[in-house]
């Protein structure tokens, strides 16, 4: 048994270069090369870098959910098939009759667990690119190929491009992030729906950012035989539950289910979700800010003549200047955070994806803005 006791003062520790070549011949070297998912340090700075709702709950409803979570039996196991938050995720989102759910910790999770069940030798996983970068990275981590398909220079969709890779690879999982991050617009549903057709496995619909989306899979999804639509509750003001879910067929969600880890959703998120969705009145006002603002930030930063703005259906704007790295430094210095995604993709070179604050938060970020150049 590993005796959990730190080490005795005076005992000698391990070489460090022992363990670096024990770490160097047991880890894939593919793992070695990589760098671990940056996530940015925000303490004092307005964080605009990462997509979260920026306005905190109502007292009334944090009393409310301080009251319910004091009384969670942290002891014991959390309900195992989260049965109290998919009932209240399909009464909030009116599923239609039919449709079945499966929870994850966060969205992440259940991105990971579809990439585990259809990998094998030999499969291949089509997206367009640039898009979620978790959608190669967990095709890596499953030793599956993966085939990006470029979108067009304005970040459209190309179509005919997706339909000859999924001819030519015939993957058994494509990915579609609707909107897309990192470059916040949606492709148009009529492609989606002709890929949907052409695909002889499963497509993917990803739908983190719905809730500020002028469009939806999620009604239709038991129209298509090779349908999933994924959410998250994070984009909606609730990310650090760190809820996400699927809908599909009950047959596919069967087969994920057995894939998925027992207990994968903790009883303080289960408890919390319910009452939260219930408050959908409040939530929805909070998109409904979200998404004026975001179009207040777009006008102003579009009526630039040094920044292109794109076209945006989520809760951030990617912009494109003449030096992204410059300016995200001058925004730190202001005591702004956003993310700098140059070098992310070539086709983000010189941009920066801005997150939707309050309305203090994005006056604050335009000022700043309007000392860059």
């Amino acid at each position: 048994m590993n005796d959990p006791r730190p080490p005795r003062t005076g005992a000698a520790a391990v070489d460090r270069q022992r363990v670096d070549a024990r770490v160097a011949s047991t880890i894939r070297p593919d793992v070695q090369s990589l760098s671990a998912y940056p996530v940015a340090k925000a303490e004092g700075l307005i964080k605009l870098d990462a997509m979260e709702n920026p306005f905190a709950l109502p007292a009334e409803l944090r009393e409310r959910l301080a009251r319910e979570l004091a009384g969670v039996a942290v002891n014991r196991y959390p309900d195992g098939a989260g049965d109290a938050v998919k009932e209240a995720l399909a009464a909030s989102l009116s599923l239609p009759a039919g449709v079945a759910l499966l929870l994850g910790n966060g969205s992440d999770e259940i991105l990971q667990l579809i990439t585990t069940a259809v990998a094998a030798p030999g499969v291949c996983i089509v997206a367009p690119e640039p898009t979620f970068v978790m959608y190669r990275l967990n095709a890596m981590y499953a030793n599956v190929r993966y085939v990006g398909v470029p979108l067009r220079d304005d970040f459209s969709l190309d179509e005919a491009a997706m339909l000859a890779a999924i001819e030519r690879e015939r993957p058994r999982l494509v990915w579609l992030a609707y909107p897309n991050n990192p470059t916040g617009n949606r492709f148009a549903p009529a492609s989606i729906e002709r890929i949907l057709a052409a695909a002889p496995g499963l497509v993917v619909v990803d739908e983190a950012y719905y809730a500020f989306a002028d469009d939806s899979f999620l009604p239709r999804v038991l129209a298509f035989d090779n349908l999933i639509v994924v959410r998250t509750v994070s984009k909606i003001g609730l990310a650090g539950l760190r809820l996400g879910y699927a809908a599909a067929h009950p047959a596919w969600i069967a087969q994920l289910d057995k894939v998925r880890p027992p207990y994968n959703v903790n009883a303080l998120t289960q408890a919390a979700v319910p009452i939260l969705l219930a408050a959908g009145d409040e939530l929805a006002r909070q998109a409904a800010t979200i998404r004026s603002e975001r179009a207040r930030l777009h006008g102003a930063l579009a009526s630039r003549a040094d920044v292109v703005a794109f076209p945006t259906e989520t809760n951030f704007v990617l912009i494109r200047v003449r030096d992204s790295t410059a300016w995200f430094t001058s925004l730190r210095n202001a005591g702004i955070l956003v993310k700098n995604l140059h070098g992310y993709h070539p086709s983000t070179a010189n941009c920066l994806r801005i997150t939707v604050g309050t309305p203090a938060e994005n006056e604050t970020l335009l000022d700043a803005l309007a000392r860059c150049s």
